[in-house]
């Protein structure tokens, strides 16, 4: 199916185009010879219809898969850029800290060029001895090496040495706080006046719509009530208490296509139901104070340094590149070794894609806060993981960022000896996305979990909801998929045990296909992303 679902349309609009329309001359019977696969099947929750447009089918609460592809660096929708090479630097005796955060500085201090890149800080082959954090902390700035593997005469290796500050993060790419979209521009809050939001709406009814306009970057809030928590159970906690007014609002960070009369058209649907009568949402222009946008890392391999056992040692670097108070950010083709905590780690992020990059071997104590290889914390947004490859995580490719994360996608992504499962991780994250994900030679017996996990952690609850995995091989081992209350979860053409029979007793999610080769399209994301630019 290489020619209707090539890796050009996950990287660039023109393969989109071009397989979309490969797409429309076929049939699914054509489609089955031409794959050489003569029982090829849709999905009842989302298939083609006769004109070869994605047409998605609710359940009687009005649930239904949404979509997903807006997700990585400007939605998808452009290549990641090639970014010229400002300078170029070579390795010192010593820590190395110093040396390439003035690098850094000196061309983020640059011009932006029309496109808004300032350029790329090129690392020659080396060792790069590194005791602190590179901040790549303007825009238009990209930290690229020389390649990701172990030959320092080849390949740009940064060996990350001792724990000050303690549990640091190597590279930080952005801004060097969080504020949680905080800034509100004043005259520009209004209530969303529409009686119910559909999950995957984009489009709703305000109060006031005079202070805002075509553009404008909003957040949306759905505030944490009393009425919505026990509409969900209080969090479905188990023996933990329940979730508490205000401790779980939903956001959303959004930019305004259109404004007719009163009705706002976003750019990327909603990944949850908004209910008048539950919770009075509300929106605000943000005033995007300290975003740092267009930025990324490339090409390098950071081999965090350690003592001793590595399931004890821990008192070293924690993250390999922190990408935090982003918009439109990279990393890619890229190697992180030793971490106790994550390779790749998103914080109040939109729009980043990690593509080809590989989180190996953690040097940690196996337990609760380590090992999340792939991780998205909270007010992370339209998040891509393409082709990313972890070992040895208790959480391979996860969102830990409850109720502000939501719009992520994990595609093709391939876990090797996992400790513990993937996963959305506590209390109402939305919208996650396992594609074409695999499990190699787990050490336990569940390693993906769209579910419920109880009193686990401190009261996580409901991890997720409106999430899917799709087509998603686990082998031997077993997916768990359970249905929120006023949502639903989705396991779609999984190979492997796929159950309902989770940690926590509750309702099965919708299991579908199971065991059963041929689904189509073989990928939910391309296929969206295809469908949306046709």
């Amino acid at each position: 199916m290489t020619n209707l679902f090539s890796r050009r349309s996950v990287l660039g609009a023109g393969g989109a185009v071009a397989g979309a329309a490969a797409l429309g001359s076929l049939g699914l019977n054509q489609a089955a010879a031409a794959s050489g696969t003569s029982r090829l099947w849709q999905s009842e929750k989302v298939r083609y219809d006769s004109r070869y447009r994605l047409v998605y089918a609710a359940d009687a609460e009005g649930n239904r898969i949404p979509d997903f592809s807006y997700a990585g660096y400007k939605y998808g929708d452009s290549p990641i850029p090639h970014v010229r090479t400002a300078t170029t630097v070579r390795p010192v005796a010593g820590d190395n800290t110093a040396h390439l955060q003035a690098a850094i500085d000196e061309v983020g201090a640059r011009t932006p060029d029309r496109n808004g890149f300032r350029g790329a800080v090129l690392l020659a082959p080396g060792n790069y001895p590194v005791a602190g954090t590179l901040r790549v902390n303007r825009s238009g700035v990209v930290l690229r090496g020389s390649g990701d593997g172990a030959d320092p005469a080849k390949h740009t290796i940064i060996q990350a040495t001792g724990n000050t500050p303690v549990s640091r993060d190597v590279v930080v790419l952005g801004g060097s706080v969080s504020t949680g979209w905080r800034g509100e521009v004043p005259g520009t809050r209004t209530d969303i006046t529409s009686d119910w939001v559909q999950v995957g709406a984009k489009s709703f009814e305000v109060a006031d719509a005079s202070g805002l306009k075509r553009g404008d970057n909003i957040i949306l809030i759905h505030p944490c009530t009393e009425a919505w928590l026990a509409s969900v159970d209080y969090g479905g906690t188990a023996k933990d208490a329940g979730w508490v007014v205000d401790s779980q609002p939903i956001t959303y960070n959004r930019h305004i296509k259109s404004i007719r009369g009163n009705t706002v058209t976003v750019d990327v649907p909603l990944f949850e139901h908004l209910r008048r009568a539950r919770s009075q949402s509300y929106l605000y222009v943000w005033d995007r104070a300290g975003l740092v946008t267009d930025v990324g890392v490339e090409n390098l391999r950071i081999d965090i340094q350690f003592a001793g056992d590595p399931d004890v040692d821990e008192a070293h670097a924690w993250v390999g590149v922190k990408v935090r108070q982003v918009e439109d950010a990279w990393v890619r083709d890229s190697t992180f070794l030793h971490f106790a905590k994550a390779g790749v780690e998103t914080t109040e992020a939109t729009r980043v894609t990690v593509r080809n990059c590989k989180a190996l071997d953690p040097a940690s104590v196996v337990t609760g806060g380590l090992r999340y290889n792939f991780n998205s914390e909270a007010f992370s947004q339209q998040i891509l993981f393409v082709d990313c490859y972890a070992t040895k995580a208790r959480h391979a490719f996860i969102s830990n960022g409850a109720s502000s994360a939501s719009g992520i996608v994990f595609l093709r992504g391939t876990s090797e000896g996992a400790l513990a499962s993937s996963e959305g991780h506590r209390r109402w994250s939305q919208g996650l996305l396992w594609d074409n994900h695999r499990d190699i030679a787990p050490k336990v017996d569940l390693v993906l979990g769209i579910y419920n996990r109880g009193d686990y952690g401190t009261g996580h609850g409901w991890a997720t909801s409106h999430s899917v995995g799709w087509n998603c091989d686990v082998g031997t081992a077993r997916l768990v998929v359970q249905k929120p209350p006023t949502a639903q979860n989705y396991a779609i053409g999984g190979k492997g045990v796929i159950t309902g029979d989770g940690p926590f007793p509750n309702p099965a999610g919708f299991i579908e296909g199971a065991n059963r080769p041929g689904l189509f399209p073989p990928s939910l994301y391309q296929a969206q992303y295809l469908d949306r630019h046709r």
